[in-house]
């Protein structure tokens, strides 16, 4: 298959919205993928059932989406014929998800939400701010390759990478439950990028790797990290407000083990209050028995950051880990809010599939809006695809949305 043709945005842009009619452009090169004259459900028609899916929160399997493919509207609409139940499970393991990884990258990277984090003005704007980590996604017991915990416990793992900056996802890599999350990261290092990870990422040699690619990191240690301090540095007032206690630079890592990084960093700690946001009730800890530990929600508690930007004042360094949370917010979207926990195909490459319109979705959703997907402009959208709200009164409940 040839390499997708260029997206246009103004192809897309919601005043041409015609229900799924632009989509059909954004999707036309995958039409011709593995052709065969037998085949009646194409690769454009299965990614378009799955996207008026994610705008439709009744539909939850596929029979449904075989029902639905039956009537009139609908087929007119996304351009396809009547999808039999054992099409859709063929077409989860016949296409490739690549070509719609190729669509996803290409439309994250003009895409941009208007309500992104104000970056500070001490951010190089050439450098890209980037939150990584992964979330698990329940798989069925005899779904053999999504390896996690034990028998009955299986899980695939979504690695995400969220750009901050635009305040959009710009890229996924699925994997068993099992799967490492630092091997994936390393394997997607970017130059001129700003890594914000957790301490899931503790690794001497990752930290390394990014700076070896060009770009650098803040990310979240554990107290008990190899270093040796080199010098303190002193703190301003605004670093005291913003709850830094000490600020050192250090090589990190231990010489006689070839970890230490080949630069001098910062560990910066800071102590965080976390109180319940609008004043509500502290959640309790909770125990997750599958993985036999006990997770516990404090209030105050400090936290060690590394970072390798030496130059940039300690209030900042603490600022840049709090965006850290932007996929965090993102997860929750996509698997409660788009309802993307339900999956549709067992294999790892239909599940890429759906997870990769799941994401071609929320990315629609900021371009048409021109805000980060929420609640509130999903349901909009799915009332407009139902029928239920006519075009003027889709453009007026988005336009309350949209700066100015």
């Amino acid at each position: 298959m040839k390499t997708h043709t260029p997206l246009h945005l103004a192809d897309l842009q919601l005043s041409a919205l015609n229900y799924f009619g632009p989509l059909r452009k954004l999707l036309a090169d995958l039409h011709t993928y593995k052709p065969h004259p037998n085949r009646k459900l194409f690769y454009d028609g299965y990614v378009s059932l799955l996207l008026l899916c994610y705008f439709n929160p009744i539909i939850r399997g596929l029979r449904q989406i075989e029902q639905m493919s039956n009537f009139k509207k609908i087929q007119k609409e996304l351009g396809v014929s009547h999808a039999a139940l054992g099409s859709l499970s063929e077409a989860s393991r016949v296409f490739d998800p690549k070509p719609l990884a190729g669509i996803f990258t290409d439309l994250a990277s003009q895409v941009s939400a208007v309500d992104k984090p104000e970056l500070p003005k001490e951010i190089p704007e050439a450098m890209q701010l980037i939150a990584v980590d992964g979330t698990l996604m329940d798989a069925l017991s005899r779904m053999l390759w999504a390896v996690w915990l034990e028998k009955y416990e299986n899980a695939a793992k979504v690695h995400l990478h969220f750009n901050v900056s635009r305040g959009v996802p710009v890229l996924m890599e699925l994997t068993e439950g099992n799967g490492n999350e630092m091997q994936s990261l390393k394997a997607h290092l970017l130059a001129a990028c700003i890594y914000l990870i957790d301490r899931g990422y503790v690794d001497y040699q990752l930290y390394q790797a990014i700076l070896e690619a060009g770009s650098s990191f803040v990310a979240r240690l554990r107290c008990n990290a190899a270093m040796e301090v080199l010098k303190t540095r002193p703190l301003t007032a605004a670093d005291l407000a913003a709850g830094v206690e000490s600020d050192q630079e250090v090589w990190l890592g231990d010489a006689k083990t070839g970890t230490r990084l080949s630069r001098p960093v910062r560990v910066i700690k800071v102590h965080v209050k976390n109180s319940p946001a609008r004043n509500l009730k502290p959640q309790c800890a909770k125990v997750n028995g599958k993985v036999k530990i006990i997770r516990t929600h404090e209030e105050e508690f400090d936290a060690w950051l590394v970072t390798d930007r030496l130059e940039l004042p300690a209030e900042i360094i603490a600022l840049l880990y709090r965006y850290r949370w932007q996929v965090e917010t993102f997860f929750r979207w996509f698997k409660c809010v788009l309802g993307c926990r339900h999956l549709f195909a067992e294999s790892p490459e239909g599940l890429a599939l759906q997870i990769y319109a799941a994401l071609i979705a929320g990315l629609l959703i900021v371009l048409w809006t021109g805000r980060k997907p929420t609640r509130y402009t999903l349901s909009a959208l799915a009332f407009y695809f139902q029928g239920w709200a006519t075009w003027e009164e889709l453009r007026r409940e988005l336009d309350k949305l949209k700066p100015g």
